[in-house]
């Protein structure tokens, strides 16, 4: 792939992992095609980004810690409280029915910056606190509803914003990819918040010497990686009609597989939102052939697993040959 991109000029602007990422989706796309004649078919596709979208939404939060050279590790319990939340909120009554899905997203930023703060001023390494830090959502959870799985439902505005088609006949969530993506490449192409989360992922002390507040940039960007995943969680909540614990659970290798298979350093400084959406279209595709071979979970995750150690030597060759 990456003679090809030398030969080709026009393929010169792109990274070779988002190009060997996009013919990676391609060869899902013949194989699926193989395995089951529908797989090629409309519906079936925007199902799967309708699918799709719900990881989109936490590898892009995952990615702006990325880049900035650090991990999220609560994930998995930030997005049962986002759909949890939402749907406690949604047994309020009237009020809270309507402002439910805002509830779960500020209880998710909430989280976010409780990770913020323990990484960027209290200096403890964002593994060790985000992991802290899912635990203790974890442990809010349970205590909320008793460790019992909860009695709350999605509200209609919930499963409609999760399963429904207004415009062209795409799946909502799919739309919400998109206005959430184009944030994303504004925030991190066009204004100086981007600029810095770059400038932090290659070197942190050359950019706090330079003026930038680093302190606040590795704020700012788990508080978004929360308010992302609490989002995700209220669609899932919504797409499943309610809310349970551990709802988020099979989402964090995913959403780190998303983000480095797509050209994201996992080391930080590099890396593009093209790459990331490569990437949660080839996983997405990937968990649905596995699906129709009937590849238990256990297996899905070693790939995982296996894919993000693989891509972590690869960049760490390359920064060291640098």
């Amino acid at each position: 792939m990456t003679n090809l991109t030398a030969s080709i000029p026009v393929l010169r602007r792109f990274d070779p992992a988002v190009l060997t990422a996009f013919g990676c989706i391609v060869l899902l796309l013949l194989i699926g095609s193989i395995i089951n004649e529908n797989f090629l078919s409309p519906d079936y596709l925007l199902q799967q980004l309708q699918v799709g979208s719900f990881l989109a939404l936490i590898a892009t939060g995952m990615m702006i810690v990325v880049l900035l050279g650090q991990i999220d590790l609560s994930v998995p319990w930030i997005i049962t409280v986002g759909g949890m939340m939402s749907t406690a909120a949604a047994g309020w009554g009237p009020l809270g029915a309507t402002f439910a899905i805002p509830v779960g997203v500020l209880c998710g930023l909430a989280f976010g910056l409780l990770n913020g703060i323990g990484v960027a001023y209290l200096r403890v390494p964002s593994m060790i606190f985000t992991l802290g830090i899912n635990a203790v959502a974890q442990g809010f959870m349970i205590v909320r509803t008793g460790g019992f799985a909860p009695q709350d439902m999605a509200t209609e505005s919930m499963n409609a914003l999760a399963t429904g088609r207004l415009i062209f006949g795409i799946p909502n969530p799919v739309w919400v990819w998109i206005i959430v993506g184009a944030v994303t490449v504004f925030l991190l192409r066009r204004t100086v918040f981007g600029r810095a989360v770059y400038a932090i992922g290659n070197r942190e002390v050359a950019a706090y010497l330079s003026g930038i507040r680093t302190q606040r940039v590795v704020l700012a960007a788990f508080a978004i990686s929360g308010a992302l995943s609490a989002f995700a969680g209220a669609l899932l909540a919504g797409y499943s009609t309610k809310a349970y614990q551990g709802m988020g659970d099979p989402y964090l290798l995913p959403a780190i597989a998303a983000v480095v298979l797509g050209g994201t350093s996992i080391l930080g400084g590099r890396g593009t939102y093209l790459g990331t959406v490569a990437g949660v279209i080839l996983i997405t595709l990937l968990q649905s052939i596995l699906s129709v071979v009937q590849i238990e979970e256990a297996f899905r995750q070693l790939i995982y697993g296996a894919v993000i150690i693989g891509m972590l030597l690869l960049y760490g060759r390359q920064n060291r040959a640098v």
